[in-house]
């Protein structure tokens, strides 16, 4: 499916993206740093490597477009249009967080962006995104829900039942398994016995389209194709993003059960390096106006800091508030 490519990506749209994985690039250091300090609780899972992926899908989708992903899910937030000190602040169980510093790493949002999670139990946000992509059709929008999912999770019997409800009424559902290599500490050949993710939905009928997640510019044409197909009414698709990340699956992961020689092959084809030089290359900027880029989002990975840091616990009684009985 999308065996050929239709759309590409123009100056101004690959200097945007430039600036947006970087951003999350920083981000997501600042929370390793954060967390080795114990600044951050709980589970922390970076997104460090993958950035092409969401960037690639995000210049695609329009605003209307919803988006759910699973407990990985700091680059999306961001990506959804977020104020990133709102994010910091979430993670340090700040009162000034986009969950009122409740929810953490695993479970923030931003209904204002249609960014409706982070969830922390695999597989759990398929069907919630699939329920999002019904009321798109029930409302009778031209929008589509993007859901995402790691390689870990299209082993979960409630993928499944999603693939048959979406595909049984033609939601306008599109799919993305953001396939890493490893669920946790699990190769994909070790716990996948058919590795063709792409093809999960085939027993419904849901096409599928195979993409290199490290190729910002292919990730962009694939879901342009998907929108289109999607917004066809032909129902959902499915899109397997081969991806990689280079830090464990969370930060109390050593990730050893990867060699070195591996994960250095791999950071040969770092997506923000491969940007920042067809650029270069095409003289969409010049290396100067890169570097402004890049202290201008030092310098905003500074105040994401400092408002962090500073911003207030939240009060006792917020325990009881947001609970339904």
């Amino acid at each position: 499916m999308f065996k050929e490519k239709k759309y590409k990506l123009n100056q101004e749209q690959f200097i945007a993206i430039y600036k947006q994985m970087l951003l999350i690039r920083r981000f997501e250091e600042k929370c390793g740093q954060f967390y080795g300090m114990g600044l951050i609780g709980g589970f922390c899972h970076l997104y460090i490597g993958q950035e092409a992926v969401i960037a690639g899908i995000s210049v695609a989708k329009s605003d209307d477009d919803s988006t759910i992903t699973s407990y990985r899910d700091h680059g999306h937030i961001i990506a959804s249009g977020i104020n990133p000190k709102l994010v910091m602040a979430e993670l340090t169980g700040r009162a000034t967080g986009c969950s009122k510093g409740k929810g953490g790493s695993m479970h923030m949002f931003n209904a204002e962006g249609k960014f409706y999670g982070g969830h922390g139990i695999v597989g759990a946000q398929v069907p919630i995104g699939t329920g999002l992509a019904f009321a798109e059709k029930y409302n009778k929008k031209n929008n589509v829900c993007f859901t995402f999912m790691g390689d870990g999770a299209v082993n979960q019997g409630q993928v499944y039942e999603a693939f048959n409800m979406a595909a049984l009424w033609k939601l306008p559902a599109i799919y993305v398994i953001e396939n890493n290599e490893y669920s946790m500490g699990t190769s994909v050949s070790r716990s996948t016995a058919m590795t063709d993710l792409y093809r999960k939905g085939e027993s419904f009928g849901i096409p599928g389209a195979r993409v290199d997640g490290m190729d910002v510019e292919a990730v962009y044409d694939t879901a342009m194709q998907a929108i289109e197909f999607v917004k066809s009414g032909k129902g959902p698709v499915i899109i397997e993003a081969k991806t990689y990340r280079y830090r464990g699956h969370s930060m109390s992961d050593p990730a050893k059960y990867r060699t070195k020689d591996e994960v250095e092959q791999k950071k040969e084809k770092d997506p923000i390096i491969v940007v920042r030089n067809h650029i270069l290359e095409n003289k969409f900027a010049s290396e100067d106006q890169l570097k402004t880029i890049e202290k201008d989002i030092k310098s905003q990975i500074k105040e994401v800091e400092e408002f962090a840091t500073k911003s207030p616990l939240p009060d006792e009684s917020e325990l009881y508030t947001d609970i339904f009985k």
